[in-house]
């Protein structure tokens, strides 16, 4: 019995399958192929749609966030100018019933009011022409350095150094420039670079300046020079007759002095500190009569 079904069923199928055409089938076959295919797209764009909209929702927050600081701040900014015209007002109020007490001030209090204020004024007007003076001198020093860089502007800048330190002018010279090494006396070399610093002190008659010899830590025993204290001198005194006697600097302009070695601009313990260490310094003193002439003449 059981085999009889199996038969009538494979009869069956047998039948159905020849029924259809091979051509129908791979027809059949390809409109699958192109079902699936449009599914795996569908899917894809499907995927692509929701990231779209996730970032879309993660914009908007962040802008959201951004909009409701800017909504604070601008309540905080507000209030800020609440407390401020609040303030004013008050003050306002403190302004009239001060005017209201005017009324009672006598015409002797009033001109004393008005002369005070009149000293303020003067005060303000001289304030700014004493910083008016000070910024001509200003000008007029970085003049000066901008006459000496140009006269001496072919040395080394390890050589010699010029600048403004709190309004005043100093030109610092190396003494490998100036002297021998240990002595106060001064190399051909050197007279070319005084008589360059020379010719513009020269144009600048009303300028007065000092001469300071600096050395190094180092001890010295020389023949004729005590200790650095003597050498510092000795060398700055050198200078001193050269400009005078070469160059016919008036000597009432000029002072000299020794520093020894408590001035110096770098440490003493390497050689190259102690190299910096010895030279020589001029310095171009400020000119403060005139400045007391402006006071009085301001009093």
């Amino acid at each position: 019995m059981k085999s009889r079904i199996f038969l009538l069923i494979a009869m069956g199928s047998m039948a159905v399958f020849s029924c259809v055409s091979p051509k129908k089938l791979e027809e059949e076959k390809a409109k699958y192929t192109q079902l699936s295919g449009n599914y795996l797209d569908m899917q894809a764009k499907y995927r692509e749609l929701q990231d779209e909209l996730k970032r879309c929702q993660n914009e908007s927050s962040a802008k959201i966030s951004d909009l409701n600081t800017r909504k604070a701040a601008l309540e905080s900014q507000i209030a800020d100018m609440g407390k401020q015209i609040d303030y004013l007002k008050q003050n306002n109020n403190t302004v009239l019933n001060q005017l209201k007490d005017l009324s009672v001030v006598t015409g002797a209090q009033a001109e004393s009011i008005k002369k005070s204020l009149e000293n303020i004024g003067a005060k303000d007007l001289y304030i700014r022409d004493l910083q008016g003076s000070i910024a001509r001198k200003d000008s007029l020093n970085m003049a000066l350095v901008m006459n000496l860089k140009g006269a001496i502007g072919n040395l080394d800048d390890k050589d010699i150094n010029i600048k403004v330190d709190k309004g005043v002018v100093y030109v610092d010279i190396s003494d490998k420039l100036l002297f021998k090494s240990g002595s106060y006396e001064i190399t051909d070399r050197a007279k070319e670079v005084l008589g360059k610093v020379a010719k513009v002190l020269n144009n600048q008659p009303e300028i007065e300046f000092m001469v300071e010899g600096h050395t190094d830590s180092l001890p010295i025993s020389i023949p004729g020079i005590q200790d650095n204290w003597d050498l510092s001198v000795k060398r700055a005194t050198t200078v001193v007759r050269v400009l005078q006697n070469t160059y016919g600097l008036d000597p009432k302009r000029m002072t000299a002095a020794g520093r020894s070695q408590y001035l110096p601009l770098a440490t003493n313990t390497t050689p190259e500190g102690r190299s910096v260490n010895r030279r020589t310094r001029i310095v171009i003193l400020p000119q403060l009569d005139q400045f007391f002439k402006l006071l009085e003449t301001k009093k």
